[in-house]
């Protein structure tokens, strides 16, 4: 009987686990049972067979962002409507892209909280508050965004602003280990999303503009134990090997493609901010890294070379962090030219036969058709127009033909496309029904002006060149496309096989989705802190379906389904450098999911910032004139260049405090605001100097506020 009893046991143990694993993989089309957050190997070697759920960052780990959903398709995305929206608590930029696992949503924010929600409804379940200090906004380019988290065998990673990785229980939210990933006292952040597979969890960080060495780590997904971490640059020739994966390469490859002593003034850069990918193909983790630091390469390596590893991509193995190729797009790079663009993986016929490759499409203006076995270079040509740094990629080499003057490191060159890039972070996607790649092209210019010396003060960039103490000349170039103060921008459907584009569609946009619906969503801008979801139909890019929304969309949609009902979601939130005439009052940004005949109200548009806030004491010329001077050094970055502000961070030309010199100071000088990121900048100003800053935004308000009164527009002036 026993034997028999055991038997009954078995079988209904059976029968469980063929249960779960049916569910598993339906998951997302019928009610899931799995347990919170049970995504292994398994399920992300074969996600595209999942699409009702979102698994990982970029949908599957080629990272394709196309879904088979096809229930919202182009004859039908009319009746899309608001189907949730979820509120966060923080008025900053949101770049996260949600993840889906059984019904259950868990998406970033800003300042790297963490929550995890229902997708059939939006209702909370759990968050988590990471409590990063304010204080680590400072070392940052561009704000305190997150974009994203990873899921992987019941916990959910994420990367936190100030250096660490956490594992949180998914079906809780509470934490379950925390390692810090950087060291102490230096200005590295994370913003990027974690990657997992084979056991490992790979983060990146960023703070290349600060003086940060780049590295990638890998970490035990079930401990927190680091496995290996592989440096991208060799840091100083004078110290001892890191003990990293990076060891020989350094040695052996990297080392003689730097020259001076530019490892004095940092880390030389090459941080891995964005792009990690896993490919389970050759088991190897690619890497998109960073710009040099200091931009300016006279200063980072005075006697010239390639400066490997920034601005590449590197293969890795993924066990050990074995260095296997590399490709650099950029050698040199004196330009911010980063190749941290998401990395696509796609198998394409060329010369008669399938071949793994993989899309890129940097900030250099160039698109990459890279081979994923060699790292050898298939293709590359130039995606926008006008590009001026190089004249053409040498087939043969790989290499560039760089414009010799481009490399300004005595005199100012207008160069295209400017530091922004040609495209930047914000997600592309391929769809493999129509075989295009589709991204956020822009077109643009900025004169990069050199700085004679190269400063050492540690609460500023130190870069080289002349950047934020004066509007960047930023002109548009001819070519399809909307002229906007950025230039021309437009979303781009880029053929890799015939090396052109297949359509161009006018207006500037954040991150896109690719469905089996046979449509492309992207988020654009309106009024540039505002803004419009968009589907385009995939084959030609003609707009079937367009919805208002009160922020700015930067990231890419997903596309998700429970109980058979097909979802698009996606966050919102404007950025610090958004550029706007009509700044907006701040507000929270939001979670925003959509589905056909959704029925919920979309919220309203933001009301307008309150006025320009003049005091009414007139400072004298010099100390205004010595205050714009500060102010570029010390507030621009966040606050706006020349006080020009989208009023994500405050516009200061319209703060109380501008009025009142007591609250001024109080800010300004003794941070207490620091834990919203405004920190006191007492070792940098004294009293005096705070208040020329003061009296420089005074004039900037008088002025704003001449041009609203007269409706001549939001003009900042030089002082």
């Amino acid at each position: 009987m026993r034997f028999f009893h055991i038997a009954r046991i078995a079988a209904k143990a059976a029968l469980a686990a063929a249960t779960a694993v049916a569910a598993v993989t339906l998951a997302g089309l019928t009610a899931a049972v799995a347990a919170p957050g049970a995504v292994d190997d398994a399920r992300l070697r074969h996600a595209p067979e999942e699409p009702g759920n979102w698994l990982i960052y970029g949908g599957g780990w080629e990272e394709q962002r196309y879904s088979r959903l096809a229930e919202i398709n182009q004859s039908n995305v009319g009746r899309l409507h608001l189907a949730w929206s979820f509120p966060f608590d923080t008025t900053r930029v949101q770049e996260s892209t949600p993840l889906v696992v059984d019904g259950v949503m868990y998406v970033t924010s800003a300042w790297s909280k963490v929550f995890a929600l229902d997708a059939r409804t939006g209702r909370e379940i759990w968050r988590f508050d990471p409590k990063v200090p304010g204080a680590a906004d400072v070392p940052t380019c561009c704000g305190v965004p997150n974009r994203g988290a990873a899921v992987y065998h019941g916990k959910v990673y994420a990367g936190t602003l100030d250096g660490r990785l956490i594992a949180l229980d998914a079906a809780t939210g509470k934490l379950i280990w925390s390692v810090m990933t950087v060291p102490a006292n230096q200005r590295y952040t994370i913003t990027g999303a974690p990657r997992v597979a084979r056991g490992k969890v790979f983060i990146g960080n960023a703070g290349a503009d600060f003086g940060a060495r780049g590295y990638v780590s890998a970490y035990d997904a079930e401990t927190g134990r680091l496995a290996w971490r592989f440096y991208t640059v060799p840091g100083d020739p004078h110290a001892k090997p890191d003990g990293a994966a990076s060891d020989r390469v350094l040695a052996e490859v990297a080392r003689a493609t730097w020259s001076g002593e530019g490892y004095r003034y940092g880390g030389g850069g090459g941080t891995v901010w964005n792009a990690l990918v896993y490919d389970p193909d050759f088991n190897q983790l690619y890497l998109g890294t960073g710009n040099g630091y200091p931009w300016n390469g006279r200063f980072r390596s005075g006697g010239g070379g390639d400066n490997l590893f920034v601005a590449s991509i590197v293969a890795l193995d993924a066990d050990t962090g074995r260095y296997k190729w590399h490709y650099q797009e950029t050698p040199g790079d004196s330009w911010d030219y980063d190749s941290i663009a998401d990395i696509t993986l796609v198998d394409l016929p060329i010369g008669g036969q399938s071949r793994k490759v993989l899309l890129h499409a940097p900030k250099n203006g160039f698109f990459y058709v890279v081979d994923r076995r060699t790292g050898k270079l298939v293709s590359a040509t130039p995606f926008v127009p006008g590009v001026n740094w190089a004249s053409r990629i040498d087939p043969a080499t790989g290499r560039p033909v760089i414009a010799p003057a481009a490399e300004y490191f005595d005199q100012p060159w207008i160069g295209r496309p400017a530091a922004g890039g040609a495209h930047n972070w914000n997600p592309t996607a391929f769809s493999p029904q129509t075989g295009l790649l589709y991204l956020a092209a822009s077109e643009t210019q900025m004169t990069f002006r050199p700085a004679p010396m190269l400063e050492s003060d540690p609460a500023v960039a130190n870069l080289g060149i002349h950047l934020f103490d004066a509007p960047p000349r930023i002109e548009p170039q001819p070519g399809a496309g909307h002229s906007g103060p950025r230039g021309r921008d437009y979303l781009l459907a880029w053929n890799p096989l015939t090396e052109h584009a297949a359509w161009r569609a006018a207006g500037g946009g954040g991150g896109v989705l690719a469905t089996a619906g046979g449509l492309v969503f992207q988020g654009r801008s309106r009024e540039g802190v505002l803004g419009n979801l968009v589907a385009f139909r995939a084959q030609d890019g003609t707009v079937l379906w367009q919805q208002p929304v009160p922020d700015a969309v930067l990231t890419g949609p997903i596309a998700y389904a429970v109980d058979g009902v097909e979802y698009v979601a996606v966050t919102s939130g404007a950025s610090v450098q958004s550029s706007t005439s009509t700044p907006r009052a701040r507000h929270f940004g939001r979670l925003l999911t959509f589905k056909l005949d959704g029925a919920a109200q979309v919220p309203p548009d933001p009301p307008l910032a309150p006025p320009a806030n003049p005091p009414v004491e007139i400072a004298p010329v010099a100390e205004v004139t010595a205050g714009g001077a500060l102010y570029g050094r010390y507030c621009a970055r966040c606050h706006g260049i020349a006080t020009a502000s989208s009023n994500v961070i405050p516009d200061l030309r319209r703060s109380p405090a501008l009025t009142n010199p007591e609250l001024w100071r109080a800010i300004v000088i003794d941070g207490v605001l620091e834990d919203r990121g405004m920190i006191g900048w007492r070792r940098e100003l004294d009293a005096p100097r705070a208040q020329s800053i003061r009296a420089y935004v005074g004039e900037q308000a008088r002025a704003l506020q001449h041009t609203d009164r007269t409706g001549a527009g939001d003009v900042a002036r030089q002082p």
